[in-house]
């Protein structure tokens, strides 16, 4: 059973699943159906702490305390978008490192974009959140809590969680699958599957595994160009994964699961964003029977990326659409509140 612990290896009990608390249980001698007790408290009822168990004698609460962590996220900040009502929240970890996770609301539900690593080691060049490097992976109860803080602090239900924020999600592989286990468990938020997305800037590999897990989640491609040449000047990935490895791995995901790929394109001023590129962005789209998500990138000031104007941007659309393809535009949340990943934590380290 993978167990993880903090400095003090005491074991992670958000991260364990009910049928491992139930055998932690009984390696304590306590009965099985603490485990169930336990687990409700954390994962349906959101407890902050073993102290707010009520239901659990106090000698078992006292226990529970010394030998296992129990993770909480602490709220920092809170940056609330007066054009939409975004909220974008900063959250230290146990170790006191930060990661962003945004709230939008929309007409459907409340969606969340969560974090899953602290930094990146991508290094795509419009992304802020890649700038320092990789810091280390989230566990699986850092990703949940994400969720669970939030619902507390908004008191509304999230509806869809985007595995989009700071980090690539399959560089974090084995916490991933952990996270996506207890989010959907019946036992817990039981959120569907259907609701969740994990976005991937193309580890080929890692995507034919999880196409091999049969989940029914969303899978979103980071494409953002339709040549290999574009695309290594943008992604460092594509000099490991060519574009046609990476169409394979789409048709393969596609096959396993029945799920449609998304590919995110984010759009650059005079980079990615001619005539050519909606045509070859077209083809592949057309092949993988994928829907484009088209993005005007967020200007980063660190990097010299801007966006197009609105006409050109709903001209590399229309061009989309006039081949068949299924696009949409990504609606711009929060932009007035360090809407891009990783800005806002970059902010706050600089203080420090």
């Amino acid at each position: 059973m993978d167990r993880i612990k903090d400095k003090g290896q005491r074991k992670d009990i958000k991260s364990l699943t009910l049928k491992e608390l139930k055998i932690e249980m009984e390696e304590l001698g306590e009965k099985p159906f603490r485990a169930g007790q336990i687990y409700q408290w954390m994962h349906q009822k959101l407890a902050r702490g073993f102290e707010e168990m009520t239901n659990l004698p106090a000698a078992l609460r006292g226990r529970l305390s010394q030998e296992y962590a129990y993770t909480v996220l602490k709220p920092l900040r809170v940056q609330e978008s007066s054009l939409d009502g975004t909220r974008k929240y900063l959250f230290e970890l146990g170790d006191g490192k930060l990661v962003e996770s945004v709230w939008m609301r929309y007409h459907h539900g409340n969606s969340l974009c969560i974090s899953s690593q602290v930094g990146c080691r991508m290094g795509c060049a419009f992304c802020a959140s890649t700038i320092d490097g990789l810091e280390r992976s989230l566990t699986p109860s850092e990703m949940l809590d994400q969720i669970y803080a939030v619902t507390l602090l908004t008191g509304e239900r999230v509806s869809n969680v985007v595995v989009m924020g700071i980090g690539e999600p399959l560089d974090n592989y084995q916490n991933l699958l952990k996270f996506i286990t207890l989010l959907t468990d019946e036992n817990g938020l039981h959120i569907s599957q259907r609701s969740i997305t994990v976005s991937t800037c193309g580890l080929v590999r890692e995507m034919r595994m999880l196409a091999d897990e049969r989940l029914q989640i969303t899978l979103a491609l980071s494409l953002h160009a339709a040549t290999d040449e574009k695309r290594r000047r943008l992604m460092p990935v594509a000099k490991r994964y060519s574009i046609s490895e990476l169409m394979e791995a789409c048709g393969y995901y596609f096959e396993k699961t029945g799920r449609r790929i998304t590919f995110e394109y984010s759009l650059v001023k005079g980079v990615n964003d001619g005539e050519e590129d909606a045509d070859l962005l077209a083809a592949l789209a057309g092949k993988c029977k994928a829907h484009v998500n088209l993005i005007p990138v967020n200007p980063v000031s660190e990097r010299n990326f801007v966006q197009p104007d609105t006409k050109n941007v709903k001209g590399f659309k229309n061009k989309l659409e006039k081949y068949g393809i299924n696009v949409t535009i990504r609606r711009e949340m929060g932009r007035d509140i360090d809407g891009a990943c990783g800005q806002l934590r970059r902010r706050q380290r600089a203080l420090q």
